[in-house]
Parts: structure tokens; sequence; C-alpha cells
């Protein structure tokens, strides 16, 4: 069982138009409702493949409860931890005339340190014959940038392998903590390098002092091609701690660094779709891959071909097997090293 923790989980409301007027009234020709928020993309896409997942997380109010109850219309086994809080929303406008997604992303509720503590109680005791465990998305507000660092080394103690999905301090300090896998984005990892701040201690080392000690130089790093500026954030993440970094790239695939190899992984390109959701299916098959052992080339072809069978969805979450078939059968793969300048 891979158990996918979404602290921050959310209730998607997904608005597709032909051509969005940014200053005048839209009537949308859809409208879905769906449960959201990255995890929950996550823990959706394994179930849409087959694998036993259990959610877990925090959830309030009536959003909350409306969450509640989609996931357990579309047979998501979840456990989400009750808080005062009101469970926040996302908004997706697809403009399909322009091919364009436009988000609008609520905060989410404030937690405090007694609903965490019993959400921790919780995860604790589902670590207890799970194969992998995946922390994805945003920390709800009132939540240090440790928590997920502190979940991966509960895991750890449970012999349970983690991914980890986040951005900032958390992603910094989680990959610390040494997860199996860690998984930004590029504009994540750019963000992260941006904020000017030092990084956790390293494995068996102390940490480098000074100004975004150990991230290379932004005028450096990010006026380069996609997979070098990927490459060089990526070694620093796993200098930091984490054994594997794959770093999504959008429409230039995946980029997998290990310690043994590297990889770049790219599908065929997908015109048009919701993009939206495309980086947690590619989590997702990561999971399922360091749930099986799957070999690393099979892990990355296998993520980079659910992050392109996403894109054709109409919402985050949702999976069509034969769209994903379809892409694996596309999806190109080298020695990343190679590819880097």
């Amino acid at each position: 069982m891979i158990v996918v923790v979404s602290l921050n989980p959310a209730l998607d409301i997904t608005h597709r138009v032909d051509h969005a007027d940014w200053s005048g009234v839209n009537r949308p020709a859809d409208v879905h409702v769906r449960p959201g928020g990255k995890g929950v993309n996550v823990a959706r896409v394994l179930k849409a493949l087959g694998v036993d997942v259990l959610l877990t997380g925090l959830a309030g109010g009536a959003t909350g409860s409306s969450l509640r109850a989609e996931l357990s219309g579309r047979g998501v086994d979840a456990v989400m931890a009750e808080i005062a809080g009101e469970t926040r929303r996302t908004f997706a406008v697809v403009d399909s005339g322009r091919g364009e997604t436009a988000l609008f992303n609520e905060p989410g509720p404030a937690v405090t340190a007694d609903e965490y503590a019993r959400f921790e109680d919780t995860f604790a005791a589902q670590l207890a014959g799970a194969t992998a465990v995946v922390l994805s998305g945003s920390l709800p507000l009132g939540m240090p940038a440790s928590t997920y660092a502190d979940l991966i080394a509960l895991a750890a103690d449970a012999g349970v392998p983690a991914l980890l999905d986040t951005s900032g301090e958390a992603l910094m300090l989680g990959a610390a903590a040494g997860p199996e896998i860690v998984k930004p984005n590029l504009a994540e990892l750019h963000a992260t390098a941006e904020r000017r701040m030092t990084p956790a201690t390293p494995k068996g080392g102390s940490a480098a002092g000074g100004d975004r000690a150990g991230w290379p130089d932004a005028a450096s790093s990010w006026c380069c091609s996609p997979v070098a500026a990927a490459a060089r954030a990526a070694d620093t993440l796993r200098g930091a701690g984490a054994s594997a970094v794959v770093v999504t790239l959008g429409s230039d695939g995946l980029l997998a660094l290990t310690s043994e190899e590297s990889w770049h992984a790219w599908p065929q390109p997908v015109s048009g779709g919701n993009p939206t959701g495309a980086g947690d299916a590619a989590a997702a098959g990561l999971a399922h891959g360091l749930a099986s052992g799957r070999p690393w080339r099979d892990r990355v072809t296998h993520a980079a071909a659910l992050g392109a069978a996403a894109v054709t969805a109409p919402v985050a979450g949702e999976l069509d097997l034969s769209d994903y078939r379809r892409a694996l059968a596309g999806v190109q793969i080298g020695a990343a090293r190679q590819r880097w300048h």
C-alpha cells in the first residue's frame, strides 16, 4: 500500500470556456468539481492504475465535507483528520480557444499544533504495511517548514521510503531528511534558489554558511537550457540529502538524477489540453516505481507517460489508461548527462 499525505487538500473547480473575457462575463461550456490538491491528484492517479493507496491528511468545514464525499464517490480510500478551519478551493479556467489555463489557488486554513499532533499519531500508525509514502503539496498556514522533514523521519524509522514533492524551505529541509526521491518542477527549483535561504545540514556534514549557500548563482543557473538548469539545482538537492531527484520540465519531460544513474525522458508533444496535475501524475508514476522496485529507466519512462496522459484529461487527477498507453509508446529516454548543454 502507498500512503499519500495531503496536508493542504482542496476542492478543485474547473471552468472551460472557448475564449475567456477577463473584463466581461463568461459562461463556461463545462464545469467540473473534483477533489484536488497535489496529494489528492497523486492518489487518484494511483487508484486509476489499480494501486492499493491510502490518502491521508487534514480537512475541515463544509468544503472539507464535500471533499470527503467526492473522494468516497470516486472509490479513493481516505482518512482525513478533522480541523476547525475551512478546506481551501482552487479554480482553473481552461481557455480552449487559446490553449491556456489560468489557476487561482486559495491559501488554505490555519492548522493548530494540537490538530497536527493528532494527524501525526494517525500517520505513524498508517505506516504499518506501507510500501512507500508520498508527501505532496504546500503546507497549511501555521505549520513549520520542517513538517515534511519530520514525517520523512517517521517513515524512515518505520523502514518506509518517501517521495517528497513541494517547494521553498520545506523542499530544502525535507531533502535534508534523506527521502528516497525529491520531485520538484523547474519553477519550484527556481523559486527556491531565489529565496536566498541557507540550506539545512546535509547528511554526514554541516550546513554551508552564507547567502543561498550551495545553490548555483542564479545569473548562471537559469540562463541555460532547462535540462542544464535543472541538473545543477538537482545536484544541490542530492547534496543536501535526497537519494534521488526528479525534476519535471513540462514539455521538456523529466530529468532524474541518482547516485548511479541520470536519465532524461521526454514524451511526444501534447497540443492543447490542461497541464494542471501533470506533475502530480508523474509523481504517482515515480511512487509506483519506488514501491514496486522498478529499475530507474522504467520509473522515469512510466512517469513521463503518465504526465503526458494527464494533460489530455479535462481535469487534474484523472487518467485514461488508453491515453497513458499511447503516451508510453512515444516516450524517448536517454542518458541525461549527455544532454545537459
